[in-house]
C-alpha cells in the first residue's frame, strides 16, 4: 500500500466527489436525533459549571471529580452496549435505550437539589450516552462505504453540533426570562430529549440481520486487529492531557469577569466553529489521512490553553481566540476518530470495536479531569493549565515519532 498520501494511524481512505455525495438518509436522521439530544444536553451543561462552582460552592477538586465522572461514567456501558448491539444486531434498539435513559435523567434533575445528588443523575445521564454512542456510530459507519466515512461523520457531527449551539442559547433565553430559572431549563431540556427519542423511533432505519450465535471476541482480541490497538493507545495518551471544555469556560469567565447570566453563551462560540468546520475536517481526513487530522486537531487545544495563560488583555479577542481554537479541536478530532476506526473493523464487530476505542478515550479523560482538578486545587489554575498544555505537547511529539504511519497497515 502506498503511503505517499493519506497513510495514518488507522490507514488512508481517500474520498472524491461533492461534500454530501454518498451520505445516506440514515446519517441525516441520526444527525437530527443528535441535534435534538444535544439541545437538551447542552441546555443543562451550559449552566452547570457555574451553578455548581459559583452557586453551590463546589471546589475545583470536587468539580474535577464530577467532570471526570461525567466523562468516565460512559466507559463500561460503551463496552456493554457495543457487545449487545453486535450480538443481537439491534443497534437501533440499543441506541434508543440510551437516548431514553438520558431523557429520563433530565426529568430527574427536577427532583434533586444537592451537588452530589445532581452528580448521581448526571452519571446516569452519561451512562445513557455511553450506551447509545457506539451503536449510533456503528449505524453511521455501516451505512456508507469506507471512502466516505469522514464525510458521513462530518455531516453527523455538524448536525449534532447545531444542537450544541442551540442548547446554550435556549438556556440563556430561559435564564434571561425567568429569575433563577434552573427548573425551567431542566423541564424544557426533558421535553426536547423526548422529541429526539420519537424521531429515532420513527425515522432511523436499520437493515434486519440475524443475531450472532458464536461468541464475540474479547477486548484483548479486538485490540489486536491491525491498527486498532495503536489507535486506542493514541486516543488514551492524548485524552489524559485533554482539558475539559468546562474548565476552560470557567477560566475564561474568570479572566473576562463575565456576569453569570452570560456564561451559557461561551459554548455557543465553540459550537458555531465546530458546526462550520466539522464537514471540511471530515473531507480533509478522507483525503489526507484521518490519523494525521486527528493528531493535528489537538494543536488548537494546546493553543487555547496557552492563550489563556498568555498576558493578553481580557476582552473579545481573548474570548474569540479561545472559543475558535476549542471549536477547531473538536471538529478535527471527534468524528474523525470514529471515521479512522470504522474501516478497520468487520461489520459484525463494528459496534464493539468502536466501543473499545471510545472506552479507552473516556477512561483517560476521566483520569485527566481528576488530575486537572487536583492540580488546580493544590497549585492554582495557571499551573494546572500549563502542566496540561505541556503534557499534551509532549504526548503529540511522542505519538508523532513512535506511533506514526506504517507501511502495509490496513486501509
Amino acid at each position: 500500500m502506498s503511503t505517499s498520501r493519506g497513510s495514518d494511524i488507522a490507514g488512508p481512505a481517500p474520498a472524491r466527489g461533492g461534500p454530501l455525495r454518498a451520505v445516506p438518509g440514515t446519517v441525516f436522521a441520526l444527525g437530527l436525533v443528535s441535534l435534538l439530544t444535544d439541545v437538551s444536553a447542552e441546555m443543562v451543561t451550559a449552566v452547570l459549571p457555574l451553578y455548581l462552582v459559583a452557586g453551590l460552592g463546589m471546589s475545583p477538586l470536587a468539580f474535577g471529580a464530577l467532570d471526570g465522572l461525567y466523562q468516565g461514567a460512559t466507559a463500561l456501558l460503551r463496552l456493554a452496549g457495543g457487545r449487545v448491539a453486535d450480538r443481537t444486531r439491534r443497534r437501533k434498539l440499543v441506541a434508543g435505550s440510551g437516548y431514553a435513559l438520558s431523557a429520563a435523567c433530565k426529568a430527574a434533575l427536577l427532583t434533586v437539589a444537592t451537588p452530589w445528588s445532581v452528580a448521581v443523575v448526571l452519571g446516569a445521564d452519561r451512562a445513557g450516552k455511553g450506551l447509545r454512542t457506539a451503536p449510533r456510530d456503528a449505524l453511521i459507519s455501516l451505512s456508507c462505504p469506507p471512502e466516505a466515512q469522514g464525510r458521513a461523520f462530518g455531516v453527523h457531527r455538524a448536525l449534532d453540533t447545531a444542537g450544541a449551539l442551540l442548547g446554550p442559547l435556549a438556556a440563556f433565553g430561559v435564564l434571561w426570562a425567568v429569575v433563577d430559572g434552573y427548573a425551567t431549563v431542566f423541564t424544557v431540556s426533558c421535553c426536547v430529549a423526548v422529541l429526539g427519542v420519537v424521531v429515532l423511533v420513527l425515522f432511523v432505519r436499520e437493515a434486519p440481520a440475524p443475531a450472532v450465535r458464536t461468541p464475540l471476541p474479547g477486548v484483548a482480541t479486538l485490540v489486536r486487529i491491525p491498527g486498532l490497538g495503536r489507535l486506542c493507545a493514541t486516543a488514551a495518551v492524548l485524552g489524559l492531557f485533554t482539558v475539559g471544555d468546562a474548565f476552560l469556560y470557567l477560566l475564561l469567565q474568570r479572566r473576562l469577569d463575565m456576569p453569570a447570566a452570560y456564561f451559557p453563551l461561551l459554548p455557543v462560540g465553540t459550537a458555531a466553529v465546530f458546526l462550520l468546520a466539522a464537514l471540511p475536517a471530515g473531507r480533509l481526513a478522507d483525503r489526507f489521512g484521518r490519523g494525521r487530522v486527528f493528531l493535528g486537531g489537538h494543536v488548537p487545544l494546546v493553543g487555547a490553553c496557552l492563550l489563556l495563560l498568555a498576558p493578553v488583555p481580557a476582552g473579545p479577542a481573548l474570548a474569540g481566540g479561545v472559543l475558535v481554537l476549542l471549536g477547531l479541536f473538536y471538529a478535527a478530532t471527534d468524528g474523525v476518530l470514529m471515521a479512522a476506526a470504522g474501516p478497520l473493523l468487520p461489520a459484525g464487530l463494528r459496534t464493539t470495536g468502536l466501543a473499545v476505542l471510545q472506552t479507552a478515550q473516556a477512561l483517560a479523560r476521566f483520569a485527566g479531569s481528576l488530575f486537572f482538578g487536583a492540580a488546580w486545587t493544590l497549585r492554582g489554575p495557571g499551573a494546572a493549565l500549563g502542566a496540561a498544555a505541556g503534557g499534551l505537547l509532549l504526548s503529540l511529539a511522542g505519538v508523532a515519532v513512535f506511533g506514526g504511519p506504517r507501511r502495509g497497515e490496513a486501509s
